[in-house]
């Protein structure tokens, strides 16, 4: 590639590109796919600025990782230029298989966004699929590999086996990934909570026996990247209010699955949505699936016969949200329980559909086993 190529970026000034491989994943119909699809799913109910796309995030950690890869010295010395490259196409492409609501969308259908991910980039009928085999016959299982933290069996031979390296760079307790959500996160929700010190992070990158690991003078700056972590995910990812529009999506589609076995006749195509119950569904199908898509839907069953189906679609379209009740432990949670669904018998409310509990709780930091091989 003769010229670089930037992306103009509110976190890193400029994102680039240098090497044409990238520039053509960049532009594949897969990749362009992920601006249709949220970050964050349902935060923006709540933080009305949260509308930035898994296209700019799949952005950021390639250059997060671009810039550990060339400017760490004992990474940039260690790793082939193909590894690097090879790197670089994983960090771009690790969300390519996430669905509408993202994970919302996975509790609702038992998807996976990872392996299909992994299906989207080994379907040779994929844009992205080609580009990267036009790169190197096989080049794509390579990178599905260090996404999904699989050793290439043929190829690594001890010391000189570097894959480790490679997937925790997109892939660990602190990787290039977790680096760009929680800056772009808290910048896209007007938050201070994920701030991080990301130069003194990166310039702390080390490999030791090879693994990554840290120089210990940067011990202030990862345990206020730990901290920035824990506050984000307890003042944004798992805001009660976002919670409470997840919970509609995913009671809506309850309730659709429940009329599909019913033999109800819907007012809009829901093919798509029958074929993901049935596991028929095709990579192609997959790649349809997008948050217009899936709110189009959504307007129509606004309309539908059925009460129980238009009001929750009615209160995700127009913020019209269920109350929450927090509770100190499971006991307190089981008593409050039992006594809304007596009131909701009581008064012939159907509270598979309008009474949801749930349980949260995240470590700012959890302790990995090896089971990388």
């Amino acid at each position: 590639m003769e010229e670089l190529k930037v992306f103009r970026d509110p976190l890193y000034g400029y994102v680039k590109v240098s090497h044409e491989l990238i520039w053509k994943l960049i532009q594949t119909k897969e990749f362009q796919r992920l601006r249709r699809i949220r970050q964050l799913g349902g935060v923006f109910v709540v933080y009305h600025t949260a509308e930035h796309s898994r296209f700019s995030h799949s952005l950021g950690v390639y250059e997060v990782a671009r810039r550990i890869l060339y400017e760490v010295s004992d990474v940039n010395n260690t790793l082939t230029e193909k590894e690097k490259l090879i790197t670089l196409c994983a960090a771009l492409l690790h969300d390519v298989g996430h669905g509408p609501y993202s994970h919302t969308f996975e509790m609702i259908f038992n998807t996976n966004h990872e392996e299909w991910t992994k299906k989207i980039l080994l379907n040779e009928h994929t844009e992205v699929h080609q580009v990267l085999e036009s790169y190197e016959e096989g080049f794509a299982k390579k990178v599905v590999r260090i996404i999904n933290k699989e050793c290439y069996l043929d190829d690594c031979l001890g010391a000189n086996c570097h894959h480790r390296i490679m997937s925790s760079i997109i892939s660990s307790q602190l990787d290039a990934d977790r680096l760009d959500y929680l800056q772009r996160d808290a910048y896209n929700t007007g938050t201070s909570y994920g701030e991080i010190d990301l130069d003194r992070l990166i310039r702390s990158f080390l490999i030791v026996d090879n693994q990554i690991a840290f120089k210990f003078t940067s011990m202030h700056a990862i345990e206020s990247y730990l901290l920035s972590r824990y506050h984000m995910y307890w003042q944004v990812y798992y805001h009660p209010v976002a919670i409470s529009f997840e919970i509609i999506l995913m009671l809506m589609f309850r309730r659709v699955k429940a009329l599909i076995e019913a033999g109800y006749k819907f007012n809009v195509d829901i093919s798509l949505i029958k074929k993901i119950i049935n596991n028929q569904l095709t990579t192609e199908d997959y790649l349809q699936m997008d948050e217009p898509w899936i709110n189009y839907l959504i307007q129509h069953f606004c309309r539908e016969q059925d009460k129980i189906l238009a009001d929750l679609s009615n209160r995700f379209m127009n913020r019209h949200l269920f109350k929450y009740i927090t509770c100190a432990n499971q006991q307190e949670l089981d008593t409050k329980y039992q006594t809304l669904e007596n009131i909701f018998s009581k008064y012939n409310i159907n509270s598979d559909y309008y009474l949801y509990r749930d349980t949260i709780s995240k470590e700012a930091y959890q302790y990995y086993t090896d089971d990388y091989l």
